[in-house]
């Protein structure tokens, strides 16, 4: 089965204060191109997200992104006992001199002492990244399969559309041959009465003239054209059966559809087969349009 280019998946988790969302989308492209945005702290991530994605897919413009969030947690205050020491021989000292003078201070209260700056601190929590990491490569993985299954659903429909328009090139391809044989037979009829007029009126080599109106209906042969559009035809089943990442041959199978069709266009010396090499050119380039979805 063949997959489309494009696709989307996104995903939410969480692990102890951290939580995080991802968002992975792909475009068309002719390579591939995979672009990481994640936050550069988380050694070793974005190195393992590569690895993943360039072993799944094959061609797109891929963009993977992580959006991280950290709950900051209420730590336990600790308490300076540095600072705590010197506020205390300060207040002793102001006690003394007081004392000193005759003065009575109104005894401090341990909430008040605590109130003063710097006694109290809050301190910060360090965080080991390996289980984070763990995590999000845990967490990427259903990620990814999400993604692929919405390209390879995609690929089903562009399946079945690319099967209906080489169906459709295939029946037009048998009513071009139709065509040309209905007009093999007015044009040798065209050119009997042709000759027969020439001779009549001017005295020519007979051998002279059938050498040309034979070249000439050489010239406007498809039969070559039309054997190479049925080859193409079987050579894009093939590949659409074989599956895969066959997007460039099959566009390069479309420039070939495309080329033997405008060349049929050119020889057609008849409205009808006109109508049927224009009805293939509009039904190729819609293929076309397809094919470039394809990976």
């Amino acid at each position: 089965m063949i997959s489309s280019m494009t696709g989307f998946a996104s995903a939410k988790g969480s692990i102890g204060a951290h939580s995080w969302s991802w968002e992975l989308r792909a475009v068309n492209g002719k390579g591939q191109d995979i672009r990481i945005r994640v936050p550069d702290w988380i050694t070793g991530l974005e190195a393992h997200l590569r690895a993943a994605v360039s072993s799944a897919t094959e061609r797109g413009n891929i963009t993977i992104g992580l959006r991280l969030a950290r709950e900051e947690a209420s730590a336990a205050p600790s308490l300076n006992r540095t600072q705590l020491g010197a506020v205390l021989a300060a207040m002793a000292e102001v006690e003394q001199q007081a004392m000193d003078l005759g003065l009575s201070l109104a005894p401090s209260t341990s909430s008040q002492i605590l109130a003063l700056r710097g006694l109290l601190e809050q301190s910060p929590t360090e965080d080991d990244p390996a289980p984070l990491l763990a995590a999000l490569k845990a967490d990427f993985e259903p990620l990814l399969q999400s993604f692929m299954a919405m390209r390879a659903a995609e690929g089903a429909q562009l399946d079945a559309l690319i099967r209906a328009q080489i169906d459709e090139i295939e029946r037009l391809t048998g009513a071009a041959a139709l065509a040309a044989e209905a007009r093999r037979a007015e044009s040798a009829a065209a050119f009997r009465a042709s000759l027969s007029r020439v001779m009549e009126a001017v005295d020519v080599d007979e051998g002279r003239i059938a050498q040309e109106l034979a070249m000439l209906a050489v010239k406007a042969d498809i039969t070559e054209e039309l054997d190479r559009l049925q080859a193409h035809v079987v050579a894009a089943r093939d590949l659409l059966d074989t599956g895969g990442p066959v997007g460039r041959k099959l566009d390069f199978l479309a420039q070939e559809f495309n080329r033997e069709a405008n060349t049929l266009c050119s020889k057609a010396q008849m409205s009808a087969l006109t109508r049927i090499g224009l009805d293939l050119k509009a039904v190729i380039d819609q293929m076309r349009e397809q094919i470039q979805n394809v990976e």
